[in-house]
């Protein structure tokens, strides 16, 4: 049996997913996609529909291809412009599906052409020491571009698989003697800007040409051993591990089950594939053999001399091998202990405490925040302060000016809330978790200046004083818990013993939410916005429950560093 083409989008995936994928029904159940996968699909798909039409709009001649051979006689007759562009290399075994293909040139009787890709995401990232190329859906000519120094691609693996995107329809393009020779992609991200890469050039790193080869030939080898499978039978010719693309795959729950089972090493968060194997071949096979290790040891190995003696221990070798092998053993020992770990000793545990406590938390959609929420703790008695949970949200237009607007009313309160306590000889603190995202949510609503609204003056005195009253919850959990992983909100809280009202609590649960709560019907508008309020107003009550964990319970932890 030949199995099916390898697809572009698959070029970097698992190659266990991959033979799954072509193994069913026989072996494995697919879990279905989340609503919030489905959303971020939705996105993108309305995202490259949108981008397409504007270039349909700006291009007249550009044509649609219906298929692979469409596509192919689109190439020989020099179409300027190829949308939904696909091409098949059946000898090597690939397919590709890019957004289009743009005529770039022509060498002797040929056409050349260059891919390129939509995505939904930010690409790009401040780099003092490199350059892009911007270029124009107006002008997809290469030549046309502009040189920015200063930028560069985002090194996240989601632009990196963008890149392989582009690299495998190079790799077919050469197939078919129609590739640009200068190897050039282009790729369009959510701002709808475009910009020109060099495929072969080694400051792409993980993601250019040779790369790409690399990949290939590990998954076109696994296609191989999957035909032998089918015909022969006998094992199955890939096996699980655990790593990041597992949080969304359909087969997660069919992998987890079993490298559950035999409580794989990968399971350790957040090991990579490198790690895996060299914690392999030392013998480290499972998480209870992690957790036996030493991670004073393995913290201390890189400073350690390298000896001849065949009897280095498996701590010194491995911490040579790759750093932080001793954050890999304590959270190797927390899941072993079922249990966050202490990091300090008890008497230096804890979170700052006020009189009046405020805990802050806010939601946000499509970069603008519609809603502030705060819950209130009297520790002293206050008189014209209320207990409770308070919010301020804007469900109609969400604009830069509304968005202000609402952060200024929320920014009024919570100024008369501190005057007050002042005026009446108490203390005050707020407290976020993750203060990056209020901080950043609080600077953009101030950019737009509101009557009565705060400055950044405002915000900075605010964030700056001594002895702080804006608290940081995730920069103090961090320094004082460790976890088998995850260090959020969800993970900690729940240690702490809080449990959250909907069963679905997230933040990209509450967009999906919110679409409903502004564009569904009455009925369900009214049950989706107090669904929100209810989250929110959770969130500000889980940083109550962990900040008083941290200075009682969480004390009595065993410390990571106690010995199994």
């Amino acid at each position: 049996m030949v199995t099916p083409l390898l697809r572009g989008a698959e070029i970097d995936a698992c190659v266990h997913r991959i033979a799954l994928a072509r193994a069913e029904p026989t072996r494995a159940h697919r879990t279905p996609a989340t609503p919030e996968i489905e959303r971020r699909r939705r996105e993108a798909d309305q995202h490259r529909r949108s981008v397409i039409e504007r270039l349909i709009e700006l291009h007249p001649g550009a044509v649609t291809a219906t298929g692979h051979e469409h596509t192919a006689e689109l190439i020989d007759h020099g179409v300027e412009l190829i949308l939904n562009a696909r091409l098949a290399d059946v000898e090597a075994r690939r397919t590709i599906t890019s957004q289009a293909f743009v005529r770039v040139g022509r060498v002797d009787d040929r056409f050349t052409y260059a891919p390129l890709v939509i995505k939904n995401h930010e690409v790009t990232e401040a780099a003092s020491s490199r350059q892009l190329s911007e270029g124009t859906l107006e002008r997809l000519v290469p030549s046309d571009s502009v040189i920015h120094d200063g930028l560069g691609l985002r090194s996240t693996a989601t632009v990196r698989r963008d890149v392989l995107l582009l690299d495998g329809a190079t790799r077919i393009l050469q197939a078919f003697d129609a590739a640009d020779p200068s190897t050039r992609g282009a790729l369009v991200d959510r701002n709808t800007r475009l910009w020109w890469l060099d495929l072969a050039s080694p400051a792409l790193l993980r993601g250019n040409l040779g790369a790409y080869d690399n990949f290939y030939r590990e998954r076109v080898d696994a296609l191989a051993a999957l035909d032998e499978w089918f015909d022969l039978g006998g094992p199955f010719p890939t096996s699980p591990y655990w790593h990041r693309e597992c949080l969304t795959c359909e087969f997660s729950e069919h992998c987890h089950f079993e490298l559950e089972a035999i409580d794989d090493v990968s399971l350790t968060r957040f090991t990579s594939i490198d790690q895996q194997f060299a914690l392999r071949d030392s013998g480290v096979r499972t998480r209870s053999q992690l957790a036996r290790l030493d991670p004073i040891r393995a913290q201390s190995a890189r400073s350690r001399p390298v000896t001849g003696d065949s009897t280095v221990a498996v701590e010194d070798r491995l911490g040579r091998k790759f750093d932080r092998l001793d954050e890999l053993i304590y959270r190797a020992r927390s899941h072993v202990r079922d249990s966050a770990l202490r990091i300090l000793d008890p008497s230096l545990m804890g979170c700052p405490t006020a009189d009046v406590e405020v805990d802050v938390d806010m939601e946000s959609y499509d970069d603008a925040t519609y809603l502030w929420g705060a819950n209130v703790t009297l520790n002293a008695p206050l008189d014209g302060a209320r207990e409770g949970y308070t919010t301020f949200v804007v469900w109609g237009e969400l604009s830069r000016e509304t968005e202000a607007r609402n952060f200024a009313d929320f920014w009024t309160w919570l100024t008369d809330l501190r005057q007050l306590c002042q005026s009446e000889g108490r203390s005050f603190a707020a407290y976020c978790f993750w203060a990056q995202a209020e901080d950043g949510a609080m600077n953009r609503a101030v950019a737009t200046p509101v009557d009565g609204g705060p400055t950044m003056h405002d915000l900075t005195d605010f964030r700056q004083r001594s002895p702080s009253t804006w608290i940081d919850l995730h920069d103090l959990a961090k320094e004082q818990i460790q976890t088998e992983g995850p260090l959020g909100l969800k993970q900690l809280a729940a240690s702490a013993g809080f449990q959250w009202r909907d069963e679905n609590p997230s933040g990209e649960a509450s967009m999906l939410w919110y679409e409903v709560a502004t564009r569904g019907d009455i009925d369900e508008t009214a049950l989706s916005r107090q669904r929100i309020l209810d989250y929110n107003e959770d969130d500000c009550r889980a940083t109550k429950s962990l900040r008083d964990w941290l200075n009682g319970p969480a004390k009595a932890l065993a410390h990571r560093d106690d010995p199994l």
